[in-house]
Parts: C-alpha cells; structure tokens; sequence
C-alpha cells in the first residue's frame, strides 16, 4: 500500500487537489470551456471507436496465431508488441511519414480525425491480442470438438462454448485500451496538428494549457480524464464478473 501511494494514489491526489486551487466553480469553469468540451469529446468518441475495432480485430488476430500455423508466426506475433517497445513519438513520425502530406502509398490523413483513430489504433493494438491469446491458449478444446461432433456450426461452437471464456479476457483488454487511448499523446502530438475544434485531442490540449502556464486548467481535465478511465474500468471489470458467475 505504501508503494502504491508513492507511485500512484499520492499524484493523483495531487493532481485533483490542483485541479480546485480556483474552487469548484473554477473547475467547471475549465471543463466546460467550449474547447476543453471539444476537445474531451473528440477523445473519448475516437476512444471508443478504437477500442470496439480492436475488441474485433484483436480477438481475431489471437485466435489465429493461437489456432493457425502459417509461414512466419513468430515474426507477426513479435510483431504485435511493437508499439509496446517503440516510444510513441516515434509512432507518431512514422504514421506521419506513411500517411502525411509525402506519402509512399498516396494516402494523406495527417490533421484529420481519421489520423487520431488511426494512431490511437496503432498503439492499443496489443492490449486485446495479448489479453485474449493466453485464454486460447489454456482453453481446452474438448468441449468444441463435442459440440461439433453434435452437428454444431462453427458460429454457434464459437457463440456459446468459446467466447463465454473469452469474455472476461476481451473486456479486459478493451478496458486497458480505452485507458491508453484517453490518455496517449505522443502519437497524437504530430499527426493531429493539434487544431482547436478540429483534432485537438484532450492530451494535447492539456500540453497546450500547461505551455500557457495554465496548470489548474490542465489538471481540471486531467481530473477528468482520469474519471473517465476508471469509470469504464470499473464497468468493464463488473461485467466481467457477472459474466463469469453467469457462465460458472
């Protein structure tokens, strides 16, 4: 409990209580700002577009490294900590480099939306692959080849015996995601161009207001970035529960 104080319950005490040094009043007045508003909805919507994508393509993605052999495996399943191991301002550069103005493969998203949902999809990428593959992984196969050998379909095989055990792992990893997602800002940083009203992210927002020295209004929508984060955590985490007392 004392680790966890230093490391983390002591700053964000912080933070909050940084957040009122204008009172209550002073607080919403920064989270209601029109472009604080702005810029929290344009991060939490691209969040939640992101980590429904990669409930799907993640899910997927681990069930075929898990389930599939095929040439260079272990090349692709290095692969996908990638943007675990790369700092993300190198990210950033790179998806700048490959979709900006001098792109390759001609495509150009540099300073629009899709640029934040595609460099948000970049970096939560592993958080669903890695959370779902160890399930798969111990998940005993009996009961579907049963299920199959009863003239069940491979949907309905997947729908009832496969992703109850998956479920918990899926939330999991989607809750994790979101969390990264709200908060990521290295990535962003570049390939947004950070305009107010148009892509300005909440992260970046946050840098731009602490470059104005106005820390009390960073750390009001920090305040609530975090909130948001553990709200969906703690939901996540409740329906992975009653999921898991439904299916025991």
């Amino acid at each position: 409990m004392a680790y966890l104080s230093v490391i983390a319950l002591i700053p964000l005490a912080a933070v909050a209580a940084r957040s009122t040094d204008n009172g209550l009043d002073g607080f919403w007045k920064a989270v209601s700002s029109p472009q604080a508003v702005s810029a929290l909805e344009l991060t939490l919507i691209a969040s939640l577009i992101v980590v429904t994508v990669n409930a799907v393509a993640g899910t997927l993605i681990a069930w075929v490294l898990v389930r599939d052999e095929f040439p260079g495996k272990g090349v692709v399943n290095s692969l996908i900590d990638l943007p675990f191991a790369l700092p993300t301002i190198v990210a950033g550069i790179t998806l700048l480099a490959l979709y900006g103005p001098k792109s390759p493969v001609g495509v150009n998203v540099a300073f629009t939306k899709a640029a934040i949902v595609l460099a948000l999809l970049f970096v939560t990428l592993p958080f669903v692959v890695r959370a779902v593959q160890p399930v798969l992984l111990e998940l005993d196969t009996d009961m579907e080849q049963a299920a199959e050998s009863l003239g069940a379909r491979p949907f309905t095989v997947f729908r009832r015996i496969v992703f109850p055990n998956l479920r918990p792992a899926i939330l999991a990893g989607i809750g994790l995601g979101f969390a990264r997602a709200v908060g990521e800002f290295g990535s962003l940083v570049l390939i947004t161009g950070n305009v107010p009203f148009k892509t300005q992210v909440a992260s970046v927002f946050i840098f731009s207001q602490i470059e104005s020295d106005n820390v009390t209004s960073a750390a009001a929508v920090s305040v609530v970035l975090l909130l948001a984060s553990l709200v969906v955590l703690l939901g996540l985490g409740r329906l992975a529960r009653r999921g898991e007392r439904r299916h025991g």
